[in-house]
């Protein structure tokens, strides 16, 4: 999987994640602004690209001071959108919310902690079950949640709680079986990190769950195959 660091300067494996990420914003960008979407949809268009990313930082071996580094310019640009609304795809008019900022904070500290670590499978655990987790009940949820509920004022849906429970197990088996060779134990790794991940989204609120979700999921495989 490290090879490529080898056989490539820095620069290409950085100009490969900017051009996917610019892709990704355009994209998302375009949807808002030229088509009638939905602009929390256009929003996890975002949230699941980009976290995404974490697997060419991953398959490229990037440097942890580089990877910390994206964190915190995302996570200023994040608050920046927030305040002032120059990219109505990360912070849509009408959903105050912290999350895009919590995300790319979480990104930073998952990096920052298993990366030195030569763990990196943890942290790409944490960020792809809040990618695709969180980012799949929020649209499952949206168009076919038919069974609502609520919790501390937060509405959801039993279609988007199974979704997120399904999605976080299977994105954590797929990581772990790929990069620990404790295959029995793996399977209940993930389906605890699944358990957690849904939990927490469930009381979740102004987007705190894009911190504890990666955090808790990461933290909580390595803790249990190590210990």
């Amino acid at each position: 999987m490290f090879w490529l660091e080898s056989v490539h300067p820095l620069w290409f494996p950085l100009s490969v994640i900017g051009i996917f990420l610019l892709c990704i914003v355009l994209l998302a960008e375009g949807l808002n602004r030229f088509t009638a979407m939905d602009g929390e949809l256009t929003r996890k268009v975002v949230h699941i690209g980009t976290g995404n990313v974490i697997l060419l930082a991953w398959w490229f071996n990037i440097p942890s001071w580089l990877g910390i580094g994206a964190s915190i310019i995302a996570s200023c640009l994040a608050l920046v959108s927030y305040f002032t609304p120059i990219l109505p795809s990360i912070n849509s008019v009408g959903r105050r919310s912290l999350g895009t900022f919590f995300y790319a904070v979480s990104i930073g500290v998952l990096i920052s902690w298993f990366w030195p670590m030569g763990q990196p499978q943890y942290a790409v655990l944490g960020i792809l079950v809040m990618t695709w987790g969180d980012g799949m009940a929020a649209v499952i949820g949206q168009q076919f949640g038919k069974h609502p509920y609520e919790v501390w004022g937060s509405h959801k849906s039993w279609e988007g709680s199974l979704a997120m429970m399904g999605m976080s197990f299977l994105v954590s088996a797929l990581v772990l079986l790929s990069s620990v060779d404790n295959s029995g134990l793996t399977w209940i790794t993930a389906l605890l990190v699944a358990i957690m991940a849904t939990s927490l989204e469930m009381f979740s609120k102004l987007g705190i769950d894009n911190l504890t979700v990666p955090l808790v999921s990461g933290f909580l495989a390595y803790f249990v195959l190590n210990f």
